[in-house]
């Protein structure tokens, strides 16, 4: 390996660390305000996630968005017309592509390049950070007026740990591509996120025998309620205002006139309210539940051999486990110290802004109840705005100081309060979150 010790100034110049979603919004942003940026993608495409055959990327080959177009877009750069109401993978790696075209991008990113340590120079001034060529194994130190960490949070898997050994095959869902792996085994599926849910359907198709262990019940929602992409029925319920209970009672009351009791086909009775935990978004559990190709099973007890024990003590034979267990935050090239950590996350004004630093960011750090895209790119602005800010010397900077170090780490559901769960660190309301980034972004415009 090549090693250079020299710094090299880039003190006028923000890093932006990964060139998915996140990434290029805040690239893309922080270039309309004038700011200059360098841009650093570990793979060899833009796209993050959404670049599926990246070594790196942690969706399948079947994945579609949970989110409709209207609320998955850049709320400047919309999808094409003819895309569906709920866009292909490849659809989405196509519009970033596309959108980093558009704004010129490639210009100001270095693909196949990782940001493998991000130090703070003069008590965080600037922040040097040192990348390496993939390619090569050479490396470099910059030193940048700041940096925004946007390399998403969805790639460490969390692996469970069970009593007992199993002597089939294990998989996490970050490693599963295609349902080849599936085919003419019996499934044991581990998890009833969107993803658990989704890998449960497709082994139903394709595996000899399909089981699907959860710990809880859950609310499955539609992807389409009254004809129309649920989330824009549910924007809509938002829009009114109508008090927490309320919605509660008519989301589940949606649910049960249009999925019906599914305590009837075996699934678990939900064991909270709506709007406590993440939406499960599925239109063909249920109906593969109930054509009996999903056997819905408890939490699992332990392992034995081929075998596997669940809590209410029944047992199957399985010949592999697929986790969909989720993922922690893991941001191995920086201190967790730099970033105000508390627990397991840092500890930061709206998942976004340092306590004390002027110039460290997150961006993409939410799990939204929404799109992600349309987030990201606010997020990115407010961002900006705060540069802008500590540019001109605005007196607008201290009042969002006092703020951000007030509220940093402050819950983010709004009204919306969710199970305490690594599955909701980062749970947003995204109508609650849109509106007070657009407090925050007015604060920071004001002269």
């Amino acid at each position: 390996m090549s090693t250079s010790t020299h710094v090299v100034d880039r003190s006028d110049v923000y890093c932006v660390v990964g060139a998915g979603s996140s990434g290029l919004a805040a690239a893309k942003n922080l270039r309309e305000h004038g700011f200059a940026v360098e841009v650093f993608e570990r793979e060899d495409d833009v796209g993050g996630n959404w670049n599926w055959q990246a070594e790196h990327a942690r969706i399948y080959s079947s994945v579609h968005t949970i989110s409709s177009k209207p609320f998955t877009q850049f709320p400047d750069f919309p999808l094409p017309d003819g895309c569906a109401d709920y866009p292909h993978h490849s659809d989405l790696h196509r519009y970033f592509q596309a959108y980093a075209r558009h704004f010129g991008l490639h210009e100001v990113i270095e693909l196949a390049t990782e940001v493998v340590r991000i130090v703070p120079f003069e008590d965080g001034k600037a922040w040097d950070v040192t990348i390496r060529r993939r390619a090569t194994g050479a490396t470099q130190t910059r030193r940048f007026a700041g940096v925004v960490i946007a390399n998403g949070h969805n790639w460490y898997p969390k692996q469970p740990n069970y009593p007992g050994t199993f002597d089939g095959e294990v998989l996490h869902s970050a490693d599963y591509k295609d349902p080849e792996v599936l085919r003419g085994k019996r499934v044991l599926v581990v998890g009833a996120g969107n993803t658990g849910c989704d890998l449960a359907v497709e082994a139903a198709q394709h595996a000899e025998a399909t089981f699907h262990s959860t710990r809880r019940g859950y609310w499955y929602a539609q992807k389409y309620t009254f004809g129309r992409p649920s989330d824009q029925v549910y924007d809509l319920m938002l829009a009114l205002r109508i008090p927490k209970r309320a919605l509660q009672w008519l989301l589940e009351t949606t649910l049960k006139l249009t999925v019906g009791d599914i305590t009837r086909l075996g699934l678990k009775a939900p064991d909270h309210r709506m709007l406590e935990t993440h939406p499960i978004v599925n239109s063909q559990l249920v109906y593969y539940v109930g054509h009996g190709a999903i056997t819905p099973k408890d939490d699992v007890a332990r392992l034995d051999g081929h075998e596997v024990v669940f809590s209410d003590g029944s047992r199957e034979q399985v010949d592999l486990i697929v986790f969909c267990t989720g993922y922690l935050l893991r941001l191995p090239f920086i201190d967790q110290a730099h970033l105000s950590w508390h627990g397991d996350r840092p500890r930061l004004y709206r998942n976004v802004f340092h306590p004390e630093h002027d110039n460290l960011f997150m961006c993409g750090l939410v799990q939204p109840d929404s799109g992600q895209f349309k987030i990201v790119h606010w997020q990115a602005v407010a961002i900006a705005k705060q540069l802008e800010a500590l540019r001109d010397g605005a007196a607008s900077l201290a009042a969002f100081r006092h703020r951000r170090a007030e509220h940093a780490g402050a819950h983010l559901g709004g009204g919306v309060r969710y199970k305490d769960s690594s599955r909701h660190y980062f749970e947003i309301n995204h109508f609650d979150y849109l509106r007070g980034l657009e407090d925050d972004i007015a604060l920071l415009e004001a002269r």
